[in-house]
């Protein structure tokens, strides 16, 4: 099938939507009809804005006993022909690791919509944080990849949830929309269009659900129902499912590809904005992602007009991860400032692959970053 064209499921027009109501209009309008969930603080307005909508568009919501089930459920979902969707926080999401593998190796094209809070544990349960960018990409054991979008505002909390699924079906692989309390309980006004380029999965009767030769590397997914003969295995398995656990070729074939069919299309899924860098070089460049990039452009915007030549790069994806982009920008400053609501995650990636000073501004107190916080911190190194 691939990308069509749709009526959006809501009027268009200009609506004044919290980040949650966004991203569960996001997932209707992607052709989101499957939703298990569990209620946590501050994801729980996804879940109950999507009960309600589905009685008006025909989708199936089904509150499960906990996490677990959850994700579980939206994995069968997905197999049975379903767009499928949970939503979730940090003690929800750790619940859901074990089961995020058995996606990943699966390649049940799942979306994921966490609501990050202050942890770790049961932390603040309504305060706002970045403390699962790096659990999301290694949290679940063995190679897997995944493809992760960071909003900062409520119109991208609605982009980036269709988005996800567009991503999810493309490639067959589960895929997170990283909110955060912040952009959650945001409200602010957001544009619906009168269209959604949406991505329906591709099928070919009779062909390998678990390999292929196609040089993008993702098979055509059947559903049950349809007629295939599926085993659908969490262990080691060849291009018809069947169990291959003892097999060393097959096991570094399977894992290869999945590896592969998201690395080799980085191009296709990484996304950054760039502001302030395309004149002379910057004496130094802010690398930033979701709200906290809205408090770092504000402090890049005032250090400019003091006549400070600073620069920003916003990660709108955190996985694959921009390491052409950052690579590039590293040889043309001499330092990066990496602001994080967590005690420094993804400022590990970017020292990686950067090829100046690279430093971590870090805030753990459950609030924002404020810019003058930011401001301060560069003035300091200027």
């Amino acid at each position: 099938m691939g990308y069509s064209t749709v009526k959006s499921t809501m009027p268009p027009g200009t609506y004044f939507f919290s980040g949650s109501d966004a991203a569960a209009e996001g997932a209707i309008a992607a052709g989101c009809r499957y939703y298990g969930g569990y209620p946590i603080t501050p994801s729980s307005e996804i879940m109950e804005r999507i009960a309600r909508r589905f009685k008006e568009v025909g989708g199936v919501f089904m509150q499960m006993e906990d996490e677990l089930a959850s994700i579980c459920s939206v994995v069968g979902g997905s197999w049975a022909g379903a767009k499928a969707m949970t939503a979730t926080s940090g003690p929800g999401l750790s619940l859901m690791m074990e089961a995020l593998g058995y996606a990943a190796f699966t390649e049940a094209p799942i979306v994921i919509v966490d609501i990050q809070r202050a942890g770790p544990c049961t932390g603040q349960a309504t305060h706002v944080a970045s403390g699962d960018v790096m659990q999301i990409k290694w949290g679940s054991h063995g190679d897997y990849q995944v493809i992760a979008y960071s909003p900062w505002s409520v119109q991208e909390m609605y982009d980036f949830t269709i988005k996800a699924f567009n991503m999810a079906e493309k490639y067959r692989v589960p895929a997170f929309v990283m909110g955060s309390e912040a952009t959650a309980h945001l409200k602010e006004q957001m544009v619906i269009a009168e269209e959604v380029e949406v991505f329906y999965r591709e099928k070919e009767p009779g062909a390998a659900p678990f390999d292929t030769e196609a040089p993008d590397g993702v098979p055509p997914m059947p559903s049950f129902g349809e007629g295939e003969h599926l085993l659908v295995t969490g262990s080691t398995h060849d291009g018809y499912g069947f169990r291959k656990s003892d097999d060393p070729v097959v096991q570094e074939k399977l894992v290869g590809r999945l590896h592969r069919k998201i690395m080799d299309h980085r191009e296709d899924i990484v996304e950054v904005e760039r502001y302030y860098l395309d004149g002379e070089d910057p004496d130094g460049v802010i690398v930033s992602y979701g709200f906290t990039a809205r408090s770092a452009l504000h402090a890049v915007e005032q250090l400019r007009s003091a006549g400070m030549n600073v620069g920003m790069i916003r990660l709108k994806t955190l996985w694959p991860f921009a390491e052409q982009a950052i690579g590039e920008i590293s040889k043309r400053t001499r330092w990066i400032l990496v602001p994080e609501m967590n005690m420094g995650q993804l400022v590990h990636q970017v020292r990686q692959v950067a090829a100046c000073e690279v430093f971590a501004l870090n805030q753990t107190n459950g609030k924002t970053i404020h810019p003058r916080r930011i401001e301060e911190e560069i003035r300091r190194r200027l």
